[in-house]
C-alpha cells in the first residue's frame, strides 16, 4: 500500500516548501484537472483525475509508493481528508493546508466570518442549504454543479438576500460579483464558486460583526428575559391568538415538531407568531401563514423581538399553501380537516395541530391517518394559579394531535 499520503491544499498562491518536497517525491498524484497541470507535478508520476474521492482512496491504498492528493483550499474543511481517513481505507494522512475558499471569499468581501453559517450544496442537499439561507443573516455556500448561485436564488423566491459570488478563486479568472438575489438567475456562473448570502432582519449587525465573538456561527445567547422556550407574550394582557393556544400547548407542539437547522417549518394560522418565532430560534427556516393582516403584523413584530428571521405570508389556507416551498414539519393552528388534508398531501415529516373537542380530534386524526400518518393524540390540561392566594385563575383543556409520516423526506 502507499507508504504515505500527503494532502496538499492549493489556494492559487505558490506552493510551500513542504508541499513542493512532497510533490517531488510523489509516485502518484491525484487532483482536479487544473491541479494535475501544475509544473511541480513530477512528469513520471501516475496521475489520477479526482472525481470520486472514495474510488481514488481505494486506488491510493493499493499503490506502492508515495501518493499526493491536491485539493482546493483547506482540504480538512469540507474536503477530501475526511474520506481519505475513513477506516476502510487504512490510509495514514499528512495534510499541508492552504487558506480555505470560504476564508478567501470573506476576505474578498472584506467581511468577518466567525458569525457565518457554512453549508455545502449538492443537488441532494440544495433545499436544506436554501433553508439555512432563509433562516440566517450570513451564510457561506460551497456550491457544486447543479446547485450553484442561480439554483440558490431561484429557490429563495420571495426572500430578499444579497449574493457575493466568488468564482474560480486563486486563478487568473477569479471574479467577485455582488448582486441582489432576484438578479442572480439571469447570469451564468463559472465553477468552482463560493457564494456568501447576506440579508434579512438584523443583517447590519451580522455584516458589521457587532457580537461578543466567543463562539463561531450563530450566537445562541439571548437577553435574560428571553431565556427558555414557550415564552410568555410580549404583552401579558393580550388574549391568546387562537383558542386553546396557551404556552404549555406551544411547548408540546414544538417538542413534537423538533425544528432544526436546514428544516422549513410552516406555521398555518400563526396568529401572533409566538410558535413561528420560537421555531426559528432553533435555527429552522419558518413561513408564518395567516389570513388576518393584523396577525401577520404581530408575527413580524414577534420575530423582531426574538431576533429571528421569519417569512410572513398573508393568505387563507389551504389555497395559499399551493405556492409555498416544500415543508419538513407543519404546525396547523386552525382550518380543520380541509387544511390538514391539504398539508398531508405535501407529505411533511410531521404535522402537529390541536382540537377543542373529542369529535374534532377524531375527525382530524382520521384525516391524518388517511394521508399516511401515524397519529398520536393526547389530552392536555393546564391550571394556572394565582400565587398570591393559590387560587385557580384559569383552566385550559385541549387535544394535541401529532402525525408522523413513515416515508417522508429525511
Amino acid at each position: 500500500m502507499a507508504d504515505r499520503v500527503t494532502v496538499i491544499g492549493w489556494d492559487g498562491s505558490p506552493l510551500t516548501q513542504a508541499a513542493r518536497s512532497a510533490l517531488s517525491a510523489a509516485t502518484l498524484v491525484a487532483g482536479a484537472a487544473h491541479h494535475l497541470v501544475l509544473p511541480e507535478v513530477p512528469p513520471r508520476a501516475e496521475r489520477i483525475r479526482l472525481g470520486s474521492v472514495d474510488l481514488a482512496a481505494r486506488r491510493i491504498a493499493s499503490h506502492r509508493g508515495s501518493a499526493v492528493v491536491l485539493a482546493d483550499g483547506d482540504p480538512g474543511f469540507f474536503g477530501v481528508v475526511r474520506t481519505l481517513r475513513a477506516p476502510e481505507h487504512g490510509l495514514e494522512v499528512e495534510v499541508v493546508p492552504a487558506v480555505s475558499s470560504v476564508a478567501t471569499a470573506f476576505a474578498r468581501a472584506g467581511m468577518p466570518w466567525d458569525d457565518a453559517q457554512i453549508v455545502v450544496a449538492h443537488r441532494r442537499t440544495l433545499r436544506r442549504a436554501v433553508n439555512v439561507c432563509r433562516a440566517h443573516t450570513k451564510v457561506a455556500v460551497l456550491t457544486s454543479p447543479g446547485a450553484g448561485p442561480a439554483e440558490l436564488a431561484l429557490l429563495l423566491d420571495g426572500v430578499h438576500r444579497t449574493f457575493v459570488i466568488c468564482e474560480e478563486q486563486g486563478t487568473a479568472r477569479e471574479q467577485v460579483t455582488v448582486l441582489t438575489s432576484d438578479k442572480v438567475a439571469d447570469h451564468v456562473w463559472r465553477d468552482p464558486n463560493v457564494v456568501i448570502v447576506i440579508g434579512g432582519a438584523g443583517s447590519l449587525t451580522a455584516v458589521s460583526g457587532n457580537r461578543s465573538g466567543w463562539i463561531a456561527g450563530r450566537e445562541p445567547g439571548y437577553p435574560p428575559e428571553l431565556r427558555g422556550w414557550a415564552l410568555p407574550p410580549a404583552d401579558p394582557q393580550a388574549p391568546p391568538a387562537r383558542e386553546g393556544e396557551y404556552a404549555g400547548l406551544r411547548a408540546a407542539q414544538l417538542a413534537r415538531l423538533g425544528p432544526r437547522i436546514g428544516d422549513l417549518v410552516w406555521d398555518i394560522g400563526s396568529g401572533g407568531g409566538a410558535l413561528a418565532a420560537e421555531a426559528a430560534r432553533f435555527g429552522a427556516a419558518v413561513i408564518a401563514v395567516d389570513a388576518d393582516p393584523d396577525a401577520c403584523r404581530r408575527s413580524a413584530s414577534e420575530a423582531r423581538r426574538l431576533g429571528v428571521q421569519l417569512q410572513v405570508v398573508q393568505g387563507r389556507a389551504p389555497h395559499v399553501l399551493e405556492r409555498l416551498p416544500e415543508p419538513d414539519v407543519v404546525r396547523i393552528g386552525g382550518g380543520g380537516v380541509p387544511v390538514v388534508t391539504a398539508v398531508a398531501d405535501r407529505r411533511p415529516q410531521r404535522i402537529v395541530t390541536h382540537a377543542s373537542t373529542r369529535d374534532e380530534a377524531e375527525s382530524i386524526g382520521a384525516a391524518l391517518a388517511a394521508g399516511g400518518y401515524d397519529v398520536e393524540c393526547a389530552l392536555l390540561q393546564a391550571v394556572e394559579l394565582d400565587t398570591t392566594d393559590w387560587t385557580e385563575r384559569e383552566r385550559t383543556v385541549v387535544f394535541l394531535l401529532c402525525g408522523r409520516h413513515t416515508e417522508s423526506r429525511g
